[in-house]
C-alpha cells in the first residue's frame, strides 16, 4: 500500500511538471507572438520602457506614480512573469517566510520538524507558487489584464489604502482604464492549492487546499500593496532622518 502511494505521488508530480512546461509553452506561444500587434508606433526611451518592469523583492510588481501606466506587450509579460517566478528574490523570500509558519505549525505533520521537512514544505510552496504565477500569467495574458500594482496617483492615506486594498481584487484591461475583477489571479491560487494537494501525504481535501491558497492569497496581497503603496515614502523619511 506505502509502494502504491509513494507510486501514484510520483505519477502526479510528474503531471504536474509536464502541466507547469505546458503553461509555460503555452504562455510564451502566446506572449512573444503578439509583440508586433502590442508594440506601441512611438521608440520609448530605454529608462521608461524598463521601469514598466520593475519587480521588488518584498511586494512584487508595480508601476511607480511617476511612470505611465501602459499595457504590456507579450514580450514584456514574459520577461515579468519570469522575474516574478525565477529571477528576483521575491518568490524565494515569500517560499521562506510560508516555510517558516509551516514549519512551526508542524503541518503537514507527516513531514516532521526536522531539516528534511522543512526542506520538502520549501519545494512544496515553492512548487505551488510557481504554478500560481504560471497559470495566473496565462490568465492575464489571455484576457489582456494588467499584472501589476500601479502606485495611488494620490496623497491622502485613506484614499492610498483604499486604493491598495481595492487592487487585490480588481485590475485593468488592456486600455488600463476599464475596470475588470482579477479573476485570473483567484482562479490561479485556487489550482495550485489543489495541485499542491496532490503530492502532499495522508488523503488531503483538495477543495479545501485550493480554498485555503485563495485566502493566503487574499490577506498577503492586501498587504503586499499596502507595503507597496507606502514602502517608498517610509525610505524616503528614513534617508532624510539620517541625513
Amino acid at each position: 500500500m506505502h509502494r502504491f502511494l509513494r507510486k501514484r505521488r510520483l505519477e502526479l508530480f510528474g503531471n504536474l511538471v509536464v502541466g507547469c512546461a505546458a503553461a509555460c509553452l503555452l504562455t510564451m506561444a502566446l506572449f512573444v507572438p503578439c509583440e508586433a500587434q502590442d508594440a506601441p508606433s512611438a521608440v520609448q526611451a530605454p529608462q521608461s520602457s524598463e521601469r514598466q518592469l520593475d519587480v521588488n523583492w518584498l511586494y512584487g510588481a508595480y508601476v511607480p506614480k511617476d511612470v505611465p501606466l501602459k499595457s504590456l506587450t507579450g514580450k514584456q509579460r514574459l520577461t515579468l512573469y519570469s522575474r516574478q517566478s525565477f529571477t528576483t528574490p521575491g518568490i524565494y523570500v515569500k517560499t521562506l517566510f510560508f516555510s517558516f509558519g509551516d514549519q512551526i505549525n508542524n503541518s503537514p505533520p507527516d513531514w516532521r520538524r526536522n531539516f528534511g521537512g522543512f526542506a520538502r514544505r520549501f519545494g512544496s510552496r515553492q512548487g505551488q507558487f510557481v504554478v500560481q504565477n504560471s497559470f495566473t500569467a496565462l490568465g492575464d495574458g489571455l484576457l489582456g489584464y494588467e499584472p501589476r500594482y500601479d502606485r495611488c496617483r494620490c496623497d491622502k492615506f485613506w484614499s492610498r489604502t483604499k486604493h491598495a486594498l481595492i487592487r487585490n481584487f480588481i485590475t485593468y484591461d488592456r486600455t488600463e482604464k476599464s475596470i475588470r475583477p482579477r479573476i485570473p489571479l483567484y482562479m490561479g491560487a485556487f489550482g495550485a492549492g489543489v495541485i499542491e494537494g496532490t503530492w502532499k501525504p495522508a488523503n488531503r481535501d483538495l477543495l479545501a487546499e485550493g480554498y485555503r491558497s485563495v485566502i493566503t492569497q487574499v490577506g498577503f496581497g492586501c498587504l503586499a500593496n499596502f507595503v507597496g503603496e507606502f514602502a517608498p515614502d517610509v525610505l524616503r523619511a528614513l534617508k532624510k532622518k539620517s541625513q
